[in-house]
């Protein structure tokens, strides 16, 4: 599983928490672009979104750990919302993400390895790490 994490310059509070997806198929092979890793990534994520908007349309009876975690956070939540699930766009949400990418907005690095370009083969290790790096635009100048 590829291990995924998320920085921004000049913070030391990650992006978001790690997680793992599968790698793209080839890509231990050197036949997968960074572009079929991001897309692969983003697809992930927005399934996983899909899933959890699912998941939280159900009441679901909580353990005495959840019921003391919501106490702490000051929420209790056990599900059963009435709210309109968001609708995802995959497509968009991938030329979004490509695009950002080109645009500079964000610096994938692999293994400790910056990847500047969408359509050049990646070589993926089973405990690969890859690093999407936030970068923050400066004002003035």
């Amino acid at each position: 599983m590829l291990t995924v994490s998320g920085k921004t310059i000049g913070r030391k509070k990650p992006l978001f928490d790690d997680f793992s997806v599968p790698p793209p198929e080839d890509s231990h092979d050197g036949g997968s672009t960074l572009r079929d890793l991001i897309k692969s990534i983003v697809q992930h994520e927005v399934a996983a979104f899909q899933q959890r908007q699912t998941d939280h349309q159900l009441i679901r009876a909580l353990t005495a750990r959840e019921i003391d975690a919501g106490v702490e956070a000051g929420k209790i939540d056990s599900g059963g919302s009435e709210v309109e699930p968001q609708q995802v766009d995959e497509a968009d949400a991938v030329a979004t993400a490509l695009q950002a990418f080109e645009d500079g907005m964000y610096l994938v690095v692999i293994d400790g390895q910056e990847q500047r370009a969408l359509d050049r083969p990646v070589y993926l290790q089973p405990d690969s790490r890859l690093t999407f790096v936030r970068l923050t635009l400066l004002a003035g100048g």
